[in-house]
């Protein structure tokens, strides 16, 4: 069962576009999180960027490893980071366009996240 996107509350979006943006920002997914609670905008972004945020210092960890993996791991290490450079990118935009996204395979994650 998946579940739908908030409906859409204009005020609620307007107030809250650039927190939202600023939520893909890794660590500063912190600030929507907490700073408004309130925002079902703001935590839609706000969860996405702790997702995307989570998975960065799990490529950190694993980039350690890849990085003695000459060609292959350096090739898989570098697309896994431009990835998650261009879920933010899109993520920064959207919020700041004012719409709901959900980012493709780690959006699900972000679903479950309860705050």
């Amino acid at each position: 069962m998946t579940e739908k996107a908030p409906a859409p509350d204009s005020k609620d979006i307007e107030d809250n576009k650039v927190i939202a943006a600023i939520g893909y920002l890794w660590i500063l997914c912190l600030i929507p999180l907490l700073a408004k609670k309130d925002s079902k905008f703001a935590q839609h972004h706000g969860k996405q960027g702790l997702v995307l945020t989570v998975v960065s210092i799990i490529m950190w960890v694993v980039g350690f490893i890849l990085a003695f993996i000459p060609i292959i791991g350096w090739l898989i290490l570098f697309v896994a980071w431009i990835a998650i450079i261009v879920l933010a990118v899109m993520g920064i935009i959207k919020a700041l366009n004012g719409e709901y996204w959900e980012m493709p395979i780690l959006g699900e994650y972000a679903k479950k996240i309860k705050l």
